[in-house]
């Protein structure tokens, strides 16, 4: 059997369809898995062994469908079920294609009206597009594997940092999920063990201000590493401090101990991070009404004051740690 999965975006959605793909692959007899994605994700996925095939686009969907028909795919699943995904199989024409449903009306009634009928995980409602294949859950959770060339190895950090520290992930995709600077001071400061911060490069000039406050407890990753070398900083970590990001499905996928900052977006979304343990702590303002304001995020407040995550009591976390 010949299945190609797609799903174009973005890194934590991506880094949770690894159970699905895991399954697929060790469910079903003599099946070849190819995967569809975005090229920037590509990263993510060249290194899983449960992957025959990765194919990328980077726009439009156009540039793949001519490569795609020649494929002659035995069974289509979409894990996105957007406009780019419906291109695809309406171009492809597969006789045996399952879409995953978003449930989109339980989603817009918490956003809107804060009723909550969702109760259940993004990856529980993935499965119900493989149902129909015979394919379950295998209760093992979320899979990150690492490029060898991209592993860090301990001996090359900083000295002050080889004997443990913890992550922090500085940003996020949208503003409503990120972690004010004003509280990452705070942890900066008062968090008594060395400090690993992750991000991407247009984190860095927050970074930069972070690690003035002690460059000899704080290191500063951000923009100095690929995707898959922050995940291998995050692998080592003591544990993660993270908003709602990719990164904290990646700290997830390695069982890390995750205090889990919330702002604009709300658990009950379905997007937590999914462990076997009990390794998550979540930090949020439960008093607001006005959470969860996307199902995504933000580029700003719509209430204009970010109370989610300017109200923080910092010093939860601090006892944590």
């Amino acid at each position: 059997m010949k299945i190609l999965l797609i799903r174009f975006s973005s890194i934590g959605d991506i880094v949770l369809t690894s159970p699905i793909i895991r399954c697929l692959k060790t469910q079903i007899a003599h099946v070849e898995i190819h995967y569809l994605t975005k090229n920037i994700y590509t990263e993510i996925l060249k290194a899983n062994p449960y992957i025959d095939k990765i194919h990328s686009i980077q726009k439009n969907t156009s540039e793949i469908i001519d490569l795609l028909k020649k494929e002659q795919y035995d069974v289509c699943i979409d894990l996105h079920n957007n406009i780019r995904s419906n291109q695809i199989k309406s171009a492809l024409k597969i006789k045996n294609t399952y879409t995953f449903n978003k449930q989109s009306i339980k989603r817009w009634l918490l956003i809107t009206f804060k009723t909550n009928l969702l109760n259940n995980h993004i990856i529980d409602r993935y499965f119900t597009a493989v149902k129909k294949l015979n394919v379950l859950n295998d209760g093992k959770g979320v899979d990150y594997f690492i490029p060898a060339i991209d592993e860090i190895q301990i001996a090359n950090l900083p000295f002050t940092h080889i004997a443990g520290y913890c992550v922090i992930v500085v940003g996020a995709k949208h503003f409503t999920k990120t972690i004010p600077l004003s509280k990452l001071k705070v942890l900066c400061q008062e968090i008594k063990m060395p400090i690993i911060l992750v991000g991407g490069t247009d984190d860095n000039e927050r970074a930069k201000q972070l690690v003035a406050i002690d460059d000899f407890k704080i290191y500063n990753a951000c923009g100095k590493l690929n995707i898959n070398q922050s995940a291998s900083i995050i692998k080592k970590a003591k544990f993660v401090i993270t908003g709602d990001t990719g990164m904290m499905h990646i700290a997830a996928a390695f069982q890390k101990r995750i205090i889990s900052v919330w702002g604009g977006t709300h658990k009950n979304l379905g997007y937590y991070p999914y462990q076997n343990n009990n390794n998550t702590v979540y930090i949020e303002n439960e008093s607001l009404n006005c959470r969860p304001c996307h199902r995504f995020g933000r580029a700003s407040c719509p209430k204009k004051h970010f109370r989610c995550m300017n109200d923080l009591d910092m010093q939860k976390i601090i006892e944590l740690v």
